[in-house]
């Protein structure tokens, strides 16, 4: 690899993570307590079953983690899935595929300023919104500037600490449901319901509701997928990151489904009469919570306000988280010249961080000032869904095409069927993506498209591509 300059550079990742880094990552990226942001969303998306369309995503995504894990140890690259439709179908699709996984990865950062600031509105009203933009978006910046490893120390004790609060919210509504305690006001002790089929299927589940929650629930998943841009600061990759990537994904699902199937309970009416905007359900459920409890309207309170403390620092966690992984992505496409090498393909010396793009992030991260939840959280689906059914494509063309693994029933089934499956789980997410984020995902893809042109030339050459993992 060579600098700007065209001498031999000496400045790259560096490889210093193990598994325990990469779960914690992961798990710190796709926030826990998302469950609580989305819940309103999604519950009046899918007519009342969010653990269902949680069980559609999670099948998704754990066979396109599988897919995931097959292409690391074929191609251990930052890219992704860049690298991996770049190597396996062609220059030019990795291109596309890149170009479409940046607009997730890089409005990702964003989602995570938007909800810290909707807990600080809650907490400090009175105070303008653009003081907690620009210092949430600084504290960002200057975390990753200092390398992947500092991030996973960062994200640790923040990662066990929501799942004590979600264990803790979860045990209380479980309290109230055996009281026959509901967030509507409802109290029925003899008609408790604690095991119910009502949160997975009733007379009012279609099945295109619960894929269209699914496609929205894309974006709690999707720090499992930015994993793999660690790759080139992982130790041992090829075996490392594929358990990562699958384990972070289980582990969040089996987190994700559980915690709502109660919470479905406690809020079993339509979500509108308790969420409005039905974005900003997390401070609704959590005063929801404190009013149904016998606590005092002080101690409720404390309770909310704590939360929210917390929930700032968490999605902060998983600012920092899907900071590092855009900057990554960037870097090698900046490597591979396919954007401007000197600034995007930078890495610094010192630190051995991308310190341009981190920088670069930063300032889009800004943008968020002046965006909603849900637009971002549909158009970060948009990019994710290119990227899940491009991985899934790149397993059948690198392993079943052209390495000609099919000989045997297990090649067939790993290489084939299960990438065949997660594309087609994926498909039906298709379906259900919402309109606008479909036109403005598309309208990026025709940015990307023209970029590309000019780039090849009007197609007369591939995009240029990086050859260090050939």
């Amino acid at each position: 690899m060579t600098d700007i300059t065209g001498t031999q550079s000496t400045a790259k990742l560096k490889k210093n993570l193990v598994l325990w880094h990469i779960i914690i990552i992961g798990l710190a990226y796709i926030q826990p307590l998302t469950l609580f942001d989305t819940f309103g969303l999604v519950s009046d998306g899918s007519h009342g079953h969010v653990p269902t369309s949680y069980i559609f995503a999670l099948v998704a995504i754990l066979l396109t983690s599988i897919s995931y894990g097959h292409m690391i140890k074929r191609y251990p690259s930052s890219g992704s899935a860049y690298t991996y439709a770049q190597k396996s179908i062609h220059p030019n699709v990795g291109f596309m595929v890149g170009w479409s996984s940046w607009l997730d990865y890089l409005l990702s950062p964003l989602v995570n300023i938007i909800l810290a600031d909707i807990y600080l509105r809650a907490l400090f009203p009175d105070v303008n919104n653009w003081i907690w933009v620009i210092a949430l978006t600084a504290i960002m910046t200057v975390i990753n500037l200092f390398g992947s490893r500092f991030v996973a120390r960062f994200n640790s004790t923040i990662v066990v600490v929501q799942l004590g609060i979600i264990f803790y919210f979860v045990y209380e509504v479980y309290i109230l449901l055996t009281q026959g305690v509901y967030a509507d006001g409802t109290l029925n002790p003899d008609k408790a319901e604690l095991w119910s089929l009502a949160p997975f299927w009733s007379e009012m589940t279609t099945i295109g509701a619960l894929i269209g929650g699914a496609t929205i629930l894309c974006f709690s998943f999707t720090g499992f997928d930015a994993l793999s841009s660690l790759a080139e600061e992982t130790k041992d990759a090829e075996k490392t990151l594929p358990k990562a990537i699958f384990s972070t994904a289980l582990i969040a699902g089996i987190i994700f489904i559980v915690s709502t199937y109660f919470i479905q309970l406690f809020f079993p009416s339509n979500a509108t009469l308790y969420f409005n905007p039905l974005d900003e359900s997390q401070p609704v459920m959590l005063e929801a919570l404190g009013n149904a409890t016998l606590l005092t309207a002080i101690t409720g309170i404390a309770f909310k306000k704590l939360v929210l403390y917390f929930a700032v620092i968490a999605v902060l966690a998983s600012g920092i988280s899907a900071h590092a992984g855009v900057s990554r992505l960037m870097y090698v496409m900046g490597r591979d010249g396919v954007i401007n090498k000197k600034v995007f393909g930078h890495i610094s010396p010192k630190l051995h961080t991308p310190t341009y793009n981190i920088l670069i992030v930063g300032v889009v991260a800004l943008s968020a000032g002046f965006l909603d939840l849900e637009h971002i959280v549909n158009l970060i689906s948009f990019g994710a869904l290119t990227a899940f059914s491009f991985v899934n494509f790149s397993v059948i063309s690198r392993y079943a095409l052209r390495d000609g693994r099919t000989k045997s029933l297990k090649e067939i089934i790993n290489y084939v069927v299960i990438p065949s499956l997660g594309f087609a789980s994926v498909f039906l997410m298709w379906l259900e993506i919402d309109e606008m984020a479909l036109k403005l995902g598309l309208a990026w893809a025709v940015l990307g498209v023209a970029y590309l042109a000019y780039k090849t030339r009007g197609f007369r050459y591939p995009a240029p591509q990086h050859n260090e993992h050939e």
